[in-house]
């Protein structure tokens, strides 16, 4: 047998370029096939995760009977130092959450300097109030009770009235094992506040990955409340809710105090006006404009106002398998507490 040297065969250095020559090739296809493929999608898909802002959770598993004596507890004028309101007087969960005026009135009858938030969606921020100076739904229901502006009483004093009602130490003891408490009085109204999450918007299925739950325009102004930067303070589950901002950066609006102001929620933000800490902007329209100018120094058009407008309807969820709606939406008398 012939002995081969060290040298590879002619044959042999043709055949390794052919090789590599056919994998290029492939290559070269793979990537044409996808550079076309990229060039015929549609554009950026939903996707959780993908985006900024995330889909409202369902509400967690919490004990039936705590959220029932907490709704009756909402709802009772008796916690009210003088027996005329009640949580929900302020709060309306049958329509936003909140109230249709712009400043509700104290026991005395004098105009509240701040707005009221909505309560749904609440347990989602980490701080509340416009002020954000409470950091729990059990402080804050507690400092609302107290508030002599507001219910102008106190938690100790309503448990003691509520002790004196066969009916309502019955339904303690089932929910807690104990009569009616400050401490449990506190823990049942927020773990109702807790179950009033209001998911299933619009944009939420979008996010989920319905590409049709929300129209071009409305996808259009989401872009554009990214691009202009409103995103930067309003992100997460709540659009907003968990940061602080000076209000009018560049130029003035409204009442200047507070200065430094918790941004709101735009959760179901259609129906909540009046807008504002102050409620100085009647409509979502106006409020928008007097964002561009005031914070971003942007004065936006008509048609970018329309296009964030129709966005910011996306954002609306349902509570009970209702649509949120704004308190004008139902008629007086519906809107007593049951």
């Amino acid at each position: 047998m012939q002995r081969t040297s060290g040298l590879t065969s002619p044959a042999t250095t043709n055949r390794l370029p052919r090789h590599r020559a056919a994998w290029v090739l492939l290559v070269l296809a793979c990537l044409a096939a996808a550079g076309l493929a990229a060039a015929q999608s549609p554009g950026p898909q939903p996707g959780v995760g993908q985006e900024p802002i995330t889909p409202v959770p369902s509400a967690p598993a919490l004990d039936p009977r705590r959220v029932a004596l907490g709704e009756r507890l909402f709802e009772d004028e008796r916690l009210s130092g003088d027996h005329t309101r009640s949580c929900f007087s302020c709060h309306n969960t049958q329509t936003n959450g909140a109230s249709p005026l712009a400043h509700d009135l104290t026991p005395g009858g004098r105009p509240i300097a701040l707005t009221t938030p909505t309560v749904f969606n609440a347990a989602l921020s980490f701080h509340l109030n416009w002020e954000g100076n409470v950091r729990s739904l059990e402080r804050e229901a507690e400092q609302t009770l107290g508030n002599p502006e507001t219910m102008a009483s106190s938690a100790a004093e309503a448990a003691v009235k509520l002790r004196a009602d066969p009916k309502m130490v019955r339904l303690f003891r089932d929910a807690y094992g104990k009569e009616p408490d400050a401490a449990t009085l506190l823990d049942a109204i927020a773990t109702y506040e807790r179950s009033l999450l209001t998911p299933g918007s619009r944009f939420d299925r979008w996010l989920a990955g319905d590409s049709g739950a929300i129209t071009a325009k409305e996808l259009a102004g989401y872009q554009l409340f990214k691009s202009l930067g409103c995103i930067a303070c309003h992100q997460g589950a709540n659009v907003g809710g968990n940061l602080f901002q000076r209000h009018g950066i560049f130029h003035p609006f409204g009442s200047r105090l507070p200065e430094l102001v918790r941004v709101p929620s735009l959760r179901n933000v259609v129906a909540t006006p009046p807008y504002f800490h102050d409620g100085s902007a009647p409509t979502l329209e106006a409020a928008v404009k007097i964002m561009g100018f005031a914070q971003l120094d942007r004065v936006l058009t008509d048609e970018q106002v329309s296009a964030l407008v129709a966005f910011l309807g996306t954002l609306t969820g349902s509570y009970r398998g209702q649509e949120i709606r704004p308190a004008s939406a139902l008629a007086p008398a519906a809107m007593a507490p049951p």
